[in-house]
């Protein structure tokens, strides 16, 4: 039987800016139960291998924090490693958990990530322990910041093929529409074009309602052979199986101003696409996959995005956005859960939950208003930094 992972169970917390109700030790648990209940495991006893996600031991306030979630959820002796690369930590970690499984490390592996970086520290602090994931001794000390260097990339972007911000703030609109209609969504709303454009200026080309969530959260999946699958899990057999058929990872240099002056794009997306499409055999991704989660910590990187993926060629990704081809009801519907536009992103936990989407469309399970009916083949697109690092995950329903 093939090692092919298969999707045994998913667990996620409610998003929300601020969970000092809880602590990342009691979400994690939170999660990693709603896992088990998911997958119908009455204990973790025969999960082989644990990976834990999260990015920054500043905003958990706790170093080696992996041994001791690990510890938390009941996994010891059992082997466990934690995985770190930025905003594309939960995608990592799912790759990780991929190599595991088809190399034969384990037949079961449970992949949990986390992160209290709502309110643990204030916004001040939150943008400079950000700004440490960039190059500290050439970025940070000139004041450079995310948010300016993805600005910086999409004006370039806007200038040479002449995007405009209307059609990024469609991506503000639709996701946080998209949002309404998932309950652990962060930021559900109702806005429009003209919202988006009048809110306040936080670096052009981009304003506050383009700008993405700090979030506190949780999320797990377990992965298995269909073989550990089928022995354990009395879930398994009762919705279609859903494999994780490809991974892949690209990167690029650390710096912005390395790569100029091809600042539009992100260079080691497309890599990390083209591994993983020959991988899934894909040759048009636009019409061979059903339903995709793509990262959009602003409304322009998923133009950026759609662009690098190859669902459309470079330069009319404003006007794809623009004319519905990733609406609901487009071609290709893209974060139907709300992005990081709306349902927020704890930063350990965001590749995760990209992945239950995804799992839990091609299941038929969530709300049948951001359903997309009979989807077989979803794709997940993260990454660290400005694109520095790159993850893009594949998963099919066979059934």
């Amino acid at each position: 039987m093939s090692r092919l992972p298969v999707v045994v169970g998913v667990g996620v917390t409610p998003f929300a800016p601020d969970r000092s109700d809880s602590n990342v030790r009691d979400l994690m648990a939170e999660a990693v139960l709603d896992c088990m209940n998911d997958a119908g495991l009455e204990s973790l006893d025969a999960v082989e291998h644990g990976v834990t996600s999260y990015e920054s031991d500043h905003f958990n306030r706790q170093m080696t924090l992996g041994a001791i979630l690990h510890d938390q959820i009941g996994m010891t002796p059992r082997p466990n490693v934690r995985v770190e690369g930025g905003g594309a930590t939960g995608a990592l970690a799912l790759r990780t958990a991929w190599a595991h499984i088809q190399s034969g490390l384990c037949d079961s592996i449970l992949v949990y990530g986390c992160e209290m970086n709502g309110r643990s520290v204030s916004s001040q602090t939150a943008n400079q322990l950000f700004a440490l994931s960039a190059d500290f001794d050439w970025e940070m000390m000139v004041g450079g910041t995310y948010t300016g260097f993805y600005a910086a990339m999409m004006r370039a972007h806007c200038q040479k093929y002449g995007t405009t911000e209307e059609q990024f703030a469609h991506v503000a609109v639709r996701n946080r529409h998209n949002a309404q209609f998932n309950p652990i969504a962060q930021k559900p709303m109702a806005i429009t074009i003209d919202d988006v454009m009048n809110s306040r200026p936080v670096a052009e080309p981009y304003k506050l309602l383009d700008c993405s969530l700090l979030s506190d959260g949780a999320a797990a999946i377990l992965l298995a052979t269909e073989a550990w699958a089928r022995a354990h899990s009395p879930a398994f057999t009762t919705r279609p199986p859903v494999y994780f058929v490809a991974t892949g990872c690209g990167s690029d240099t650390m710096r912005l101003g390395d790569r100029y002056p091809h600042l539009t794009n992100f260079r080691g997306k497309q890599a990390a696409a083209q591994q993983a499409y020959a991988m899934a055999g894909i040759r048009n991704p636009l019409q061979e996959i059903d339903v995709a989660e793509l990262y959009d910590s602003y409304s322009g990187v998923e133009i950026q995005a759609v662009e690098d993926l190859g669902f459309v060629e470079h330069g009319h990704g404003g006007a794809a956005v623009a004319d519905g081809l990733f609406d609901l009801d487009g071609a290709l519907p893209v974060n139907t859960s709300g992005g990081l536009l709306g349902r927020g992103a704890p930063v350990g936990a965001t590749g995760i939950v990209q992945a239950i989407e995804i799992a839990q469309q091609l299941w038929g399970v969530v709300d049948s208003r951001r359903r997309v009916q009979d989807a077989r083949r979803g794709l997940t697109d993260t990454h660290a930094g400005i694109g520095t690092i790159c993850v893009v995950n594949i998963f099919e329903r066979r059934a």
